[in-house]
């Protein structure tokens, strides 16, 4: 590096600090680099040419690498990047389970409840999109779920079996579905109906339904995955006893709209008012249960909320998007996968709307910062953001958005 490029690196790093209104202190302390280095880089004292101090300015800053040395740097994302390492270890996992074959350990030590703790641990890394841990946990998990439910006794097999289906679904199917791997997502869920099969209780046949109908949608066949989630909805109707089957129901109707969205058998109107029938039908059972967390899942009058901005963006009615958000509070849930969705759905709609770009550049990247990980492996997101790379935005949204590419993968 020439003592040229150093000053012009020292330059940039310096606005870049100041538009951000930071200190050297504070950047020091985001950075973990000391405050004599930093003043000297800005000065053009000190090279600026280590990978791991360019990727931990930017980060602090929030802006691209590329803001700092004027050249495209490869994107680092650790935590996505854990996620995928562990899922070889998930993926000889799925396709060595199955209930009545011997398996290869013995049951774990302890009683049923400390696994009971960890199933609920596993869909709380879930729903906090901690997609590294969750991914990493899940092999073990779900050996050990097996082995204790091969070795009990007829007393105690239901209960464990019914731990296991909750350790496949929504923890290990949506974990999958959301990482892209659609063809484990179809083995995990199949696991799961393996299991629901022994235990002869239709809501668990439901549940079942409900899982393969996301496992179907995300494989692009909205139309199976509408006729199935409307058979897991006819069972549940047969059996609806208690708030948990009244919650199931209420996100079978919500995932049968989320379907019409994407059935381009029906007319835009047809889906729109049918979409909207369903919506109604949550929001009744949604007044009728309160917030609730049956099934590891978060159905009550929030996610509705949620939903109806999703809903809205994917029919192409942004306007109706954006005010339907403008009352829903997803934080309530303490889930971040449903508020990271909220708040990227809701600048998906913004970036279809005249004079929003701002906006719409702010609502994606309060999504980033509640879920990174999940955020990241939008498809939809990335398409947003490709889409408001080539928009004219004042300079500092556009260095934000910017910033946001670069985290995502998207070459700039």
């Amino acid at each position: 590096m020439s003592e040229e490029q150093a000053q012009q690196i020292g330059e940039r790093l310096r606005s870049a600090r100041r538009r951000r209104g930071m200190s050297l202190r504070n950047l020091a302390g985001l950075s973990g680099l000391s405050i004599g280095f930093l003043s000297m880089v800005e000065n053009g004292q000190r090279h600026l040419d280590r990978t791991g101090h360019i990727t931990a300015l930017a980060e602090a800053l929030q802006i691209a690498p590329s803001e700092l040395t004027g050249q495209p740097f490869a994107p680092v994302d650790p935590s996505t990047a854990s996620a995928h390492e562990a899922i070889p270890a998930l993926r000889l996992a799925l396709m060595g389970m199955n209930l009545g074959l011997p398996p290869d350990q013995g049951p774990p030590a302890g009683p049923p409840v400390l696994l009971a703790e960890r199933v609920v641990q596993a869909n709380r890394l879930y729903h906090a999109c901690e997609y590294g841990k969750v991914a990493a946990a899940l092999p073990r998990l779900l050996g050990d779920l097996h082995a204790a439910a091969d070795a009990a006794p007829p007393a105690r097999r239901a209960g464990l079996l019914r731990l296991l289906a909750d350790a496949y679904h929504p923890a290990c199917t949506l974990l999958l579905k959301n990482l892209g791997y659609t063809d484990l997502a179809f083995i995990a869920v199949t696991r799961a109906a393996e299991v629901i099969a022994e235990l002869d209780d239709p809501i668990y046949h439901a549940l079942s339904g409900f899982f393969q109908t996301h496992v179907l949608m995300s494989a692009g066949s909205p139309v199976q995955a509408l006729a199935r989630a409307g058979q897991a909805a006819d069972e549940v109707e047969r059996h609806l006893s208690g708030p948990a089957a009244h919650a199931l129901l209420g996100e079978l109707h919500l995932i049968r709209a989320t379907c019409l969205t994407q059935d381009v058998r029906r007319s835009g109107a047809e889906r729109t008012r049918e979409v909207n029938q369903h919506l109604a039908e949550a929001a009744t059972l949604a007044a009728l249960t309160g917030e609730t967390k049956a099934w590891h899942l978060n159905f009550g009058p929030t996610n509705v909320g949620i939903h109806q901005v999703s809903l809205n963006t994917d029919l192409g009615r942004h306007g109706q998007a954006v005010s339907a958000g403008g009352g829903v509070r997803p934080q309530i849930l303490e889930a971040p996968g449903r508020e990271a969705a909220f708040r990227a759905d809701l600048g998906r709609a913004l970036a279809h709307l005249r004079g929003r770009d701002v906006e719409a550049v702010a609502s994606l990247l309060a999504a980033e910062h509640v879920a990174p990980q999940r955020i990241h492996a939008n498809v939809m997101v990335r398409d947003s953001v490709s889409d408001l790379l080539d928009r004219q935005l004042p300079s500092h949204s556009a260095r934000d958005l910017r910033g946001l590419a670069h985290r995502m993968g998207l070459q700039l």
